[in-house]
């Protein structure tokens, strides 16, 4: 099992035409749980605003597994974390909680920025050991098969 992140319940406004969330919202629905792993590496909204350092996604794979429509509740996972010198390469799952079904995926690699520069950095000291004792702690969390961006992690 992955690690969950958060919770959300799907709301009318992100429903569309066929009765189901809108392709759009998954990505918004997954970024949600992406800043709540983002802020525990003092890379989130928070970090953006106080120190001008925040990530970047500059590639993504998403697939849609199953439809899930207004009023489900779906848990957000992270399945899979790496990183390396300004990279992060995560994987988010999202369930429909209540028949705990895969509902989609999104794989990301994402860059470390300089937001005053606006170019890619390195992670400071502290940021790389608070992502190794993180990895660590929940490795047995990740899976490491159907992965796109692994290899362009540089360790």
């Amino acid at each position: 099992m992955s690690l969950i992140l958060t919770t959300k319940k799907i709301i009318k406004e992100w429903t569309d035409y066929n009765n189901h969330m809108n392709v759009s919202y998954y990505i918004l629905v997954f970024d949600m749980g992406a800043e709540i792993i983002l802020s525990k590496f003092m890379m989130g909204e928070q970090s953006a605003k106080t120190t001008n350092k925040s990530t970047m996604v500059v590639e993504t794979h998403t697939t849609y597994n199953k439809e899930v429509k207004e009023g489900d509740e779906v848990n957000i996972c992270l399945s899979h974390f790496d990183y390396d010198r300004k990279r992060l390469n995560y994987k988010l799952e999202m369930y429909e909680k209540k028949n705990n079904i895969l509902s989609a995926t999104t794989e990301v690699l994402a860059l470390y920025i300089d937001l005053n520069l606006r170019k890619v950095a390195e992670f400071e000291e502290e940021k790389s050991k608070i992502m190794r004792d993180f990895k660590e702690k929940n490795k047995t969390y990740f899976k490491s098969e159907d992965l796109y961006f692994a290899n362009k992690i540089k360790k």
